[in-house]
């Protein structure tokens, strides 16, 4: 025997399984069509769905289905990864910061997970390149891989190395643009670390290279960084400002948040989207604390708290609230005592 409410959870369970299911195909044939000319068709039927259906479902399947896309071990093609979040970055403008905050957070997890294992694919370029267009495409500020590049800087074995040089191939232009003092800061502890480390290392050319782009990048040199072709970020930059409806997409809805945020999200709470912050504090306080955080209203005559008692306002707040409307001169006093 089945009592009726668990076969209820259980059906709606069914059901909620079904509808996601059914979520999940219809984003999925959204991305697998997405290209340049049609990102426009794609990006207005998504936001339809994050109309018609919760957000956080809509969150969790989307960043699903992005990430089994764009995370394989084999390197991505650069356009279609922009392509990607070039998507992620119109719904963050156009529906709420939170598509773009969930994204993110996954991303860099992901990407946290995968620098401490040992793994050989390209997962961790994808997923570097997958925060870098991020940037680019103004959903995260540049606190963020100022962060990462810090932390493989820290680290500096071949494998960071490969990645540093990747990121600033990516998005070394912008943060000179961004904030030139922090990577001047940068390239000087990289110079450091490098001639210290420089028993370490077989291949002395990798690291070489290396600081030869950050020195072509600190005097802001393009023709010195082999392969670096501004043109089609640029381009989609421009398809973004076109497809984007508020005026807001600039640099109030980028996400400023720092890497140890994010991956402290689920201990300290999400700050970055609006609601979600918690202190740490636990969410139920004991008794005794609540016995000692009795409301003082000034010295209020026992005629009022007659009356208090009388109209059965039977809490410390009702009584309070009560004594401050009766005994405030006017409206502007009531107001100041009210609010304190």
């Amino acid at each position: 025997y089945v009592p009726p409410q668990i076969r209820k959870a259980q059906e709606t369970d069914d059901k909620k399984r079904e509808e996601l299911g059914r979520l999940k195909k219809m984003v999925n044939g959204l991305i697998n069509r997405l290209s340049e000319p049609n990102l426009s068709s794609i990006s207005g039927q998504m936001e339809e769905l994050y109309m018609a259906n919760s957000r956080k479902d809509m969150n969790d399947t989307l960043t699903d289905i992005l990430m089994n896309a764009c995370v394989t071990a084999v390197a991505m093609p650069a356009r279609l990864m922009m392509e990607h979040v070039l998507l992620v970055s119109i719904l963050h403008h156009n529906v709420g910061i939170e598509v773009g905050a969930h994204f993110l957070e996954a991303v860099v997890k992901r990407f946290d997970e995968l620098c401490k294992s040992d793994a050989e694919g390209k997962e961790c370029e994808n997923l570097l390149a997958l925060i870098a267009h991020l940037y680019n495409f103004h959903v995260v500020h540049c606190l963020l891989i100022f962060d990462i590049l810090k932390k493989l800087v820290s680290t500096f074995t071949e494998k960071e190395i490969e990645l540093i040089l990747f990121l600033l191939k990516n998005v070394g232009f912008s943060l000179r643009k961004d904030d030139a003092l922090a990577l001047k800061e940068l390239i000087t502890e990289a110079q450091r670390k490098a001639s210290t480390a420089e028993k370490k290392f077989q291949d002395q050319t990798r690291v070489r290279f290396m600081l030869e782009t950050m020195l072509a990048l600190r005097n802001n040199d393009m023709r010195k960084i082999p392969g670096y072709d501004p043109e089609p970020v640029e381009r989609l930059r421009k398809l973004q400002r076109a497809l984007v409806h508020s005026s807001g997409s600039g640099k109030d809805t980028q996400l400023r948040v720092s890497l140890e945020s994010l991956l402290s999200a689920d201990q300290v709470g999400r700050w970055w989207i609006v609601g979600s912050s918690w202190s740490g504090a636990p969410m139920i306080s004991d008794t005794k604390s609540q016995a000692q955080q009795k409301l003082h209203v000034g010295k209020v005559s026992s005629k009022i708290m007659e009356l208090a008692r009388k109209l059965r306002m039977n809490t410390d707040i009702r009584r309070s609230i009560f004594c401050v409307l009766m005994t405030s001169e006017d409206f502007m006093d009531a107001f100041e005592k009210l609010l304190k």
